[in-house]
């Protein structure tokens, strides 16, 4: 039995236990439009040997118009049977971007439903390719598996539960966005969003989690990051981005120094931003 060391594992663990029946390896690379990357096709030139591609896109709510909203436990369900997942299954998620922007999504969507035997790789697959370590092309598919979702409500907040939070003060707000996208300063990259923040939150960059190499920053520098945005970990936390994807690398910072109190705003800036009825701060003398 594959059991995993903690919510990261290293290269060499990976290296070790690459191959292993119970090890389901994804690839989860996604990316904003400005970026003009395609992670599908860098998927195809090369992955990590037997790594099955995660699609952030497909693999999220379809009957909505927010981006990469989870779907309900009994869509997804067969989805991830398909990818071939098996309950007792370890699984490793990694990404390309270096900054961890995608991966951690994937690691939360698993715990959210239910499966805690998930793992980020530290450093993605640029600190594996770096390390002379192989990769393959093309796409890999595996046998369908037993996998079952169960949802944990503690995990996720909504639009409702976080306008509830802000009237009582029950959790602190944290947002993953650029200081800039918070400040209201730079503009959104999706069009018709407002700029700014959801009043009360503090910002905390999540590339700022990562060190040059893209791993993970130490526990100790980690703790030192989030009291320096103002969050008290003795409290809750909800964390916030654009569209709930980086938001999730906060809660995966969060998970490492064994705060448990934290969930995700699914909807996050795309669906706050977008709605004319919700308050909205900003940096600037003209924000409202």
């Amino acid at each position: 039995m594959t059991d995993l060391p903690g919510p990261l594992v290293s290269t060499d663990w990976l290296a070790g236990h690459l191959g292993a029946s119970d090890l389901v390896v994804f690839d989860a690379s996604w990316y904003l439009a400005a970026m003009a990357r395609d992670p599908l096709a860098e998927y195809r030139a090369a992955h990590i040997p037997g790594a099955v591609f995660w699609d952030l896109d497909a693999l999220s709510d379809q009957r909505t118009s927010l981006p990469h909203m989870l779907p309900d436990a009994g869509e997804i369900e067969p989805m991830v049977q398909h990818l071939g997942v098996h309950r007792g299954d370890a699984v490793v998620v990694y990404d390309g971007s270096g900054t961890n922007l995608s991966a951690p999504r994937v690691w939360w969507t698993f715990r959210v439903l239910g499966h805690d035997k998930v793992a980020v790789l530290d450093g993605g697959i640029g600190k594996w390719r770096v390390e002379g370590r192989p990769v393959e092309r093309g796409e890999v598919t595996r046998p369908r598996g037993d996998w079952t979702a169960t949802l944990q409500p503690r995990l996720i907040r909504s639009v409702d539960q976080v306008q509830s939070v802000l009237r009582s003060g029950a959790a602190q707000l944290l947002d993953a966005r650029t200081a800039g996208r918070f400040n209201g300063t730079e503009p959104e990259p999706r069009p018709g969003l407002r700029s700014g923040h959801i009043p009360s939150a503090k910002n905390l960059p999540y590339g700022d989690l990562v060190r040059p190499d893209g791993t993970v920053r130490p526990v100790d520098e980690l703790r030192a990051r989030f009291r320096g945005a103002g969050v008290d970990l003795e409290k809750p936390v909800i964390t916030s981005c654009g569209s709930g994807v980086s938001a999730s690398a906060l809660a995966l910072g969060l998970e490492l120094l064994g705060h448990r109190g934290y969930a995700v705003y699914d909807g996050s800036w795309t669906e706050w931003g977008g709605r004319t009825d919700l308050p909205v701060e900003r940096s600037d003398p003209g924000g409202t």
